[in-house]
């Protein structure tokens, strides 16, 4: 669970960030980062021992979970605000308890109810209110991004331990996969123009998301999903969310409804408990 708790820490403030740099497309922004990633990662890279069909099982398993994760999520700024971006995060949960289900060919009705009421709880700290319409694009592209990143950390935890491999051996091959998918988006439309238009601010946006919140959180985020029970897995894709208005209205001064977060807080921290005392499994 710590792993899930810090990489949940580290992607607090990418929300904002993210909206910093959308500008530069979706294809370019999904290139860089996983890019970086791939590059903090390769050092660690081992395949003596695994056969080809998991080498290419592993990349496609990063091409789906990052590379296609950040195109939709990233083209979603077109339409949305970060705010917004943030709220629709919120069904994760149930993608990945439904994955996992389908998967592996159970019902998991305990797990589904503890990621509804984590849903629910993180809906209470984010809802304001969507005040204006032509939202229902980006709330597709968030749908299909949360679909890709729930069904790449079931096939994950599936996959890895039939590997027999450290998960740092085996992330430069899902960052691989998710620059390959990402460069071949971007290569049609790319210009220099691109790469001199960055200004020092967004050179160093893209430095901390690529290496950062992508390598490092991802590597965290993977890291904690192999090992921890479904129900806590997805409970765990939300708590990001609550962290970041956290650190809005502490670190960065903003203003935030303290009652609605509170008890938000506490309906995730129920999902935590339910799932904790009634049904955790590996």
């Amino acid at each position: 669970m710590l792993p899930l708790l810090l990489v949940s820490v580290l992607w607090a403030l990418s929300f904002g960030l993210t909206a910093q740099v959308s500008g530069l497309g979706a294809p370019f922004v999904t290139a860089v980062r996983t890019l970086l990633a791939a590059l903090v990662f390769l050092p660690f890279l081992r395949v003596k021992g695994l056969k080809p069909g998991q080498v290419l099982v592993f990349m496609g398993i990063g091409a789906l979970q990052f590379g296609l994760m950040y195109l939709l999520y990233i083209a979603s700024f077109r339409w949305l605000r970060a705010s917004e971006v943030a709220l629709f995060t919120i069904f994760t949960p149930l993608f990945v308890t439904l994955v996992g289900d389908l998967l592996e060919g159970r019902r998991s009705w305990l797990f589904l109810v503890a990621a509804s009421i984590a849903v629910l709880g993180t809906g209470i700290c984010v809802w304001t209110g969507l005040e204006r319409r032509g939202l229902f694009w980006g709330f597709l592209l968030m749908q299909g991004a949360n679909l890709s990143f729930a069904l790449g950390q079931v096939l994950y935890r599936r996959a890895a331990p039939a590997s027999g491999k450290r998960d740092r051996h085996l992330m430069g091959l899902l960052y691989l996969g998710a620059s390959a998918v990402a460069v071949a988006m971007a290569a049609p439309s790319f210009h220099w123009s691109q790469v001199a238009a960055i200004s020092l601010r967004q050179g160093w946006v893209l430095l901390y998301l690529g290496a950062v919140a992508s390598g490092l959180g991802f590597f965290l985020f993977n890291a904690g999903a192999r090992r921890a029970d479904l129900g806590t897995l997805a409970i765990f894709n939300n708590m990001k969310i609550p962290l970041a208005i956290l650190a809005s209205g502490l670190i960065f001064r903003e203003p935030v409804a303290w009652p609605r977060f509170l008890a938000g807080g506490a309906v995730i921290a129920l999902a935590l408990g339910l799932n904790a005392v009634l049904g955790a499994r590996p």
